[in-house]
């Protein structure tokens, strides 16, 4: 196995803002693992405020041994492995998953939602996100969403019902909303979940701070609506404390330290009876079609990021009826432009 990697900047359409951040491109680690003339394709997207940056990607790739990922690849072992070299650093652990995956897909000559077990007729339609900004602007990022069924909203910095009667002035599409951990008041909460309910909102992700069990587990008792955990909810251990505290979770690859232990989240809030939505930070078509694989077996999808960046690398996958349409083709299915 030989290990190659570079450094990219994503540029985002338009500034990028939510309750606490703001920014207009994102720091990506592109991998690739080559074996037997096949080459699997990987991609750590790292926002500033998850703790990870290019150095301590490539500080990290610099302690990993590629000959230790023997085919036919032990997942499970390979996880653990990656965890002894290091603590943290979901993003580009999940980097060298995506392309193990890839690659694994390329070698036995089957798509990777296959191997995943997904049924691409189950794939749920996406949100496209629209980040915290003036009226005016907008209205002017709606007009990218036009082929999308459901928008995304985030919340959380005391603007919340202009922002979505801003919306609701241009669009009568469902709306997902983020307050991304922006609600501090439990009784103010409750009553935004009501609103937002007579608004089309169908979910809310991560209303309180993530550290506040009691309030986001009472608001979730209380909401007409699913609340949804985000920042709670990381990597495979945070499952099961979701349970009584939110209605269902957000499943990431770039926290879940890649496509297997995202699919284990998966069965895991499965066998405890709770929603899940896969979601995505910046991304290329790369760890789109990674989460794509395992998304007809998600209840919500929120997989836009090539819909919101201008210089992806690798070619746009079919996008149809509001949905990423999954191919054939070995691997994830992705083709550099």
């Amino acid at each position: 196995m030989q290990l190659t990697f570079q450094p990219f900047e994503l540029e985002l359409n338009h500034p990028f803002t939510i309750a606490k951040f703001s920014r207009t491109s994102t720091p990506l680690m592109l991998l690739q693992i080559a074996h037997e003339d096949y080459i699997g394709y990987g991609e750590a997207s790292m926002v500033p405020y998850m703790g990870e940056s290019q150095q301590s990607a490539i500080d990290f790739l610099s302690r990993v041994d590629a000959h230790q990922f023997k085919y036919p690849f032990d997942f499970a072992g390979i996880i653990n492995y990656l965890d002894n070299i290091a603590p943290g650093n979901p993003a580009i652990k999940a980097a060298i998953d995506i392309a193990l995956h890839d690659l694994e897909g390329k070698l036995k000559q089957q798509p990777c939602w296959k191997l995943l077990g997904s049924d691409p007729t189950r794939m749920p339609v996406t949100s496209f996100t629209i980040g915290i900004d003036t009226p005016a602007v907008l209205i002017e990022k709606l007009k990218d969403a036009k082929n999308c069924k459901i928008i995304k909203v985030k919340l959380g910095r005391g603007s919340d019902k202009e922002l979505i009667s801003t919306i609701r002035s241009a669009t009568n599409a469902p709306l997902f909303v983020d307050a991304n951990q922006g609600w501090t008041d439990r009784q103010q909460s409750l009553d935004m979940t009501y609103w937002l309910q007579e608004q089309g909102v169908l979910l809310i992700e991560q209303p309180m701070l993530k550290t506040d069990l009691d309030g986001n587990a009472w608001l979730t008792e209380h909401s007409p609506i699913p609340i949804i955990g985000d920042e709670a909810v990381q990597r495979l251990a945070d499952v099961e404390k979701a349970k009584g505290v939110y209605h269902g979770i957000n499943i990431k690859l770039m926290k879940s330290a890649g496509m297997y232990e995202a699919h284990q989240m998966i069965l895991k809030a499965k066998e405890l009876g709770l929603k899940v939505l896969v979601g995505c930070m910046s991304e290329t078509s790369c760890a789109t079609l990674a989460a794509a694989a395992l998304a007809p077996q998600c209840d919500w999808a929120d997989l836009d990021g090539p819909l919101l960046t201008s210089n992806n690398p690798f070619k746009m996958p079919e996008f149809k009826n509001g949905k990423w349409v999954l191919n054939d083709e070995p691997g994830l299915g992705i083709f550099a432009r």
